[in-house]
């Protein structure tokens, strides 16, 4: 132990005296307890912002982060996004290694300049100055710094010390400044149990963190962005490419967007209003008009991503969308609301946080949120429909995991709301397997299945219907996995978009599906539905169970015995029920050559305190066990 303390002492020694001015970039002075779960650790990370006025505003950055693996080479994140209201005033990384001492200085003009958006956009001037560095070795430190000048002071940057999972966080501070004539409204989240300190001066608001260890995803958990500590900013009076605004609440922010945003951009030509009219002519009830329009949309226009406008916040015009045949999801929900304007329907643009982890729109705070626009049309029986309008294969009014169950911002005339989108329920969520197999005398098994779904679990097959043979054939052999030998038949697929239901007819061989020991067999009874994932296990859960969706499985099965053999011994009917949902198996003798093998299972979803965690799991793997049940066959 002396010897490694003299040996750290040395290399301490080395540090101080050779590279002092860069002693807090060696990763050698990490705590180790940043350094646990973590790939990558901010040392210390400096943001100020100098709110001008309401149309211009300053924002430098300093941050230092040492990258300890390969993993962390991503959470680097050393690029920066400009534009005509954005300019770059400073930009500079400095690499160090691993006692602190500068190996490489990189300056504006060597950073990688490209498009901001993906091969799919129209047209953008927005680009990106990204960082390219290949690493010699690990660990390494980068100092990366800009300051940049922006008009665009409706987007304030929030404080969020913490960006992703296996990232720790030693040091780092914000601060904004702001004029006596400006409103600065914040809203803190999650810092709970964090070394946080707040101060506040009539014109100036700073926070600042310490010695956060790295978050570590678990299955079963609430998403990162509702669990990392974050500061929420936004100024009472904004602008956005030229376009002064000001709102406290969702109210005004939403008249905001209706009257300078949306207001003028629903000039449909006159042809294309007889051509809907006309479409429609025969419909007496407005939900049949909206599918009609629905389909049109889907079948004229394309989904393509178009970052010009305000911030990339205006739409294209209707007229344009009509004319081109083409948007993205601001143009396509724009172009759907006039044309359903046009028969005489109301409709909402409407703006949310897109992808499965159920973001919401934070409704006690107004502020530019959200990745995403849909439509909403609303309904006297308070159930409104909801629309995808850049998907041409989903079916009216279905969103699936893409946008459900989260708080979304209806822009109206009157103002903007926050609404719930549609919450698909666990019996909504369900699948039905009906299906027969004969099992052969040498043990190989010939089945005929049918599968029904419905709400997410039609949303996680629906796509099944533009697949290839061939990509179907690998699909169902990955689905029944632990079924070796299997040989497809037919595969017929039915994507019933007026019920919302996928429908699949399967039919398929395997060889030597049971076990044969002598004159005796043994018989998996679910050939067909097996819940084969257990989930994770954690000495030390630190996060909360979440189950996001719940869904319902119901499964009847005929089997056929092979003809030399009855039944020797079978596995009692069981019945487990807890609060994450239910599991029920029985087998019926029909004769002694047939059974019925009927399966239920329920999970419910909701959340539970991390406590529950391990009964969860338990009730995963009596699940589990239980879709392994034999039967034992004996020869006649």
């Amino acid at each position: 132990m002396k010897v490694k303390n003299a040996l750290y002492a040395l290399v301490l020694f080395v540090i101080t005296s050779s590279f002092s001015q860069n002693i807090s970039h060696s990763s050698l002075l990490i705590p180790a307890s940043l350094k646990q779960h973590a790939n990558a650790v901010i040392r210390n990370q400096q943001t100020e912002i100098i709110l001008k006025s309401s149309n211009e505003m300053e924002v430098s950055d300093k941050r230092i982060i040492t990258v300890l693996n390969k993993e962390g080479d991503k959470n680097v994140d050393a690029y920066l996004h400009y534009d005509s209201n954005v300019k770059i005033k400073d930009l500079e990384v400095l690499v160090y290694n691993q006692i602190g001492a500068v190996i490489k200085k990189i300056k504006k003009n060597d950073f990688k300049d490209v498009s901001a958006v993906d091969g799919g956009t129209l047209y953008s001037d927005s680009r990106v100055k990204v960082l390219e560095y290949t690493p010699i070795s690990y660990p390494y430190t980068i100092e990366f710094n800009y300051v940049i000048n922006t008009s665009n002071t409706a987007f304030i940057r929030s404080f969020m010390p913490v960006y992703d999972f296996f990232v720790s966080v030693q040091n780092s501070s914000y601060a904004i400044s702001f004029p006596a004539d400006l409103s600065i409204r914040t809203k803190e989240k999650n810092f709970e149990n964090i070394d946080f300190t707040k101060e506040e001066l009539p014109n100036k608001i700073s926070f600042s963190v310490k010695n956060i260890e790295a978050y570590k995803p678990e299955q079963f958990s609430p998403s990162i962005i509702d669990i990392i500590p974050k500061v929420l900013v936004s100024s009472n009076k904004f602008s956005l490419e030229g376009v002064q605004s000001q709102a406290e609440n969702w109210e005004q922010f939403g008249k905001w967007i209706y009257n300078d945003l949306l207001k003028d951009t629903h000039d449909l030509p006159a042809s294309t209003i007889n051509t809907i009219q006309e479409l429609v002519k025969d419909e007496t009830n407005d939900i049949e008009k909206a599918k009609k329009i629905y389909q049109y949309v889907q079948d004229k226009v394309r989904y393509i991503s178009v970052q010009v406008g305000i911030g990339g916040w205006k739409p294209f015009k209707a007229s344009e969308v009509d004319k081109l045949g083409y948007g993205d999801c601001k143009a396509l929900t724009n172009y759907t609301m006039s044309l359903l304007n046009a028969v005489g329907i109301k409709s909402n643009y409407t703006v949310i946080y897109a992808e499965s982890s159920q973001r919401n729109i934070d409704y006690e705070f107004a502020s530019m949120q959200g990745n995403h626009v849909i439509l909403n049309i609303p309904s006297d029986n308070d159930e409104s429909i909801w629309l995808e309008c850049t998907n041409q294969k989903l079916p009216f009014g279905f969103i699936g995991d893409f946008t459900d169950d989260r708080d979304a911002l209806v822009i109206t005339p009157e103002g903007g709301k926050i609404q719930h989108t549609k919450k698909y329920t666990t019996n909504e969520n369900l699948q039905i397997i009906k299906g027969t197999y004969n099992v052969s005398n040498e043990g190989d098994i010939d089945v005929v299945v049918n599968v029904n779904s419905k709400g997410i679990q039609y949303d996680d097959k629906y796509w099944l219907e533009t697949e290839t043979q061939r990509d179907l054939d690998s699909y169902y052999k990955k689905r029944w996995k632990y079924i070796n030998g299997i040989n497809i038949n037919t595969m017929r697929i039915n994507n019933d978009k007026n019920a919302i239901e996928f429908i699949e007819d399967i039919n398929f061989q395997a060889t030597s599906y049971t076990k044969k020991a002598g004159d005796r067999m043994l018989l998996t009874i679910n050939a067909l539905n097996r819940s084969l994932d257990i989930p994770d296990k954690y000495k030390d859960r630190k996060l909360p169970l979440k189950i996001k969706r719940g869904f319902k499985d119901i499964d009847e099965v005929e089997i056929k015995l092979p003809s030399d053999f009855k039944v020797e011994t079978a596995p009692k009917n069981v019945l487990i029920e807890n609060k994450f949902g239910s599991y029920k198996a029985e087998l019926e003798t029909i004769d002694e050559n047939t059974l019925v093998y009927k399966r239920e299972f329920i999970v419910n979803d909701g959340e539970f305190p991390k406590e529950d965690y391990d009964a969860f799991r338990d009730f995963y793997k009596d699940v589990s066990i239980q879709d392994n049940s034999k039967i034992a066959l004996i020869n006649k």
